[in-house]
């Protein structure tokens, strides 16, 4: 056993991944969370991981050889306080990660404001097939490999890279501590407004990220990006591989379906490779195109990626269909953001044919919570046929005026029970509903997946 650490915040999923590597490695491994509850708390406990509900002092006695503290974590907190008193060792999640595990790996990582954790699964499941055997570290559970982390057998290890900051303690974006050799930008916008004041500040933190990739590493971003460029422009010594559908770039891509189910991609001078997938979206696209790219660096060749690509099985909660009830197909997503949801209702729109198209919404991010994207909201529903906007009981500013602007019919309804029932009541056959959060959404899926077992009743 290489020592006892104690993970605070354990059940979120890129602490969780902390906890699954450092067990895999051979630590003594124990953790606090607010929430001990499935799927996380399932995972960790097979792994031999004890989990303590709550944040009590009594939880660092014995005292641990190190309390890893996630960036959740703030003064005030009962363990963080009695950790500091009591002089315990302490670090951060991304420094544990970096001096324990992808210290002398070639590190890939995924970064940009969407679709890190898809990118990064894809990039995994791409050199898994072709026979590289790499660790991961992803913000969401791949279902190709049904974990979110594992050291691997191979000095390849691919991390989704968030810009959000390392703790409490330590301010910098979390990339900042990783070291790329290979780099993905998929995209920048502003985002994370509690920790960010401007997007300059996020261009910042990718620039200072930038500055840790080598001469001989690989910087692969989107094509006539201005954030990006503006980014890049304050100064880069990596060479760069752009990406772009229907543009010039040193990988391109054709859509030969509208809904983005297949596409032609072809990589520099070389001849086009065909992707056909289970996958929608121009989104994706996008994503799959960054991954191929960052594959290519470490040797995968484009053919390769496109099979690997045409059997990946997706992520949990990035438009993951839970079922399909008399004729209804539910789908649960990730996106919170404007372009996110824009982009995911536009893919499922194309591939929905004449079946309508539902979105149900929880504006729960912090950023969405302070209102910074309230202008933007409305017009990245139009793809859909119908909205409904859950109104949280703790957000200060009301989603009337976004229904009111909509240019979709858009109802607000602040109660899960009334939207589900609502919801219910305009269903048929054929329709589609998308449920759209970062959050629980007070268990709304299993809801809607229940009410409409009687849909035709």
């Amino acid at each position: 056993m290489k020592g006892h650490i104690h993970i605070l915040g354990v059940c979120g999923t890129f602490m969780g991944g902390i906890a699954l590597l450092a067990r895999e490695l051979g630590f003594k491994v124990t953790g606090s969370d607010a929430n001990v509850y499935p799927p996380m708390s399932d995972q960790l406990q097979s792994a031999g991981i004890d989990l303590m509900e709550g944040y009590a002092a009594e939880h660092l006695q014995p005292a641990p050889d190190c309390v890893v503290v996630g960036n959740a974590m703030s003064r005030g907190n009962p363990a963080v306080e009695y950790m500091l008193n009591a002089g315990l060792n302490y670090t951060s999640g991304p420094q544990w990660l970096a001096e324990n595990v992808l210290a002398g790996k070639w590190v890939l990582a995924a970064s940009g404001t969407h679709g890190k954790t898809t990118t990064s699964s894809m990039l995994a499941w791409i050199l898994e097939y072709a026979g590289m055997a790499p660790g991961f570290l992803i913000g969401g559970v791949p279902a190709d490999f049904g974990l979110s982390a594992r050291i691997g057998n191979t000095d390849f290890f691919v991390v989704e890279a968030d810009e959000y900051d390392t703790a409490f303690f330590d301010k910098r974006s979390k990339f900042l501590h990783y070291r790329p050799r290979t780099l993905i930008i998929n995209n920048l916008e502003y985002d994370h407004a509690d920790i960010f004041p401007d997007i300059a500040a996020i261009q910042r933190q990718f620039h200072h990220v930038i500055r840790t990739v080598p001469a001989e590493g690989l910087v692969v971003h989107p094509t006539s990006v201005p954030e990006i460029d503006a980014t890049l422009a304050q100064g880069c010594w990596t060479p760069c591989a752009t990406t772009g559908i229907d543009l010039p770039a040193d990988w391109s891509a054709r859509l030969l379906e509208a809904d983005g189910s297949a596409f032609a991609v072809t990589p520099g001078d070389d001849a086009p490779v065909t992707v056909r997938w289970r996958h929608c979206g121009g989104h994706n696209v996008a994503n799959a195109i960054a991954a191929m790219a960052a594959a290519r660096h470490v040797g995968v060749l484009p053919q390769v990626a496109a099979e690997a690509l045409a059997c990946f099985g997706g992520v949990k909660r990035r438009l993951e269909l839970l079922g399909t009830v008399n004729g209804v197909s539910v789908y649960d997503d990730f996106a919170h953001h404007p372009t996110a949801i824009a982009a995911t209702l536009q893919g499922l729109r194309a591939r929905a044919g004449k079946g309508r198209l539902f979105a149900l919404i929880e504006p729960r991010s912090n950023t969405m919570r302070q209102g910074q994207h309230r202008d933007q909201l409305a017009a990245s529903c139009e793809s859909a046929d119908q909205v409904y906007w859950f109104q949280p009981p703790n957000m200060d500013w009301s989603l009337e005026d976004v229904a009111a602007a909509s240019p979709v019919p858009a109802r607000v309804i602040s109660d899960i029970d009334g939207l589900v029932a609502a919801v219910k009541s305009e269903l048929g056959a054929g329709d589609q509903v998308v449920i759209m959060s970062n959050g629980g959404f007070g268990g709304i899926h299993d809801k809607m997946l229940c009410a409409l077992e009687t849909v035709n009743e």
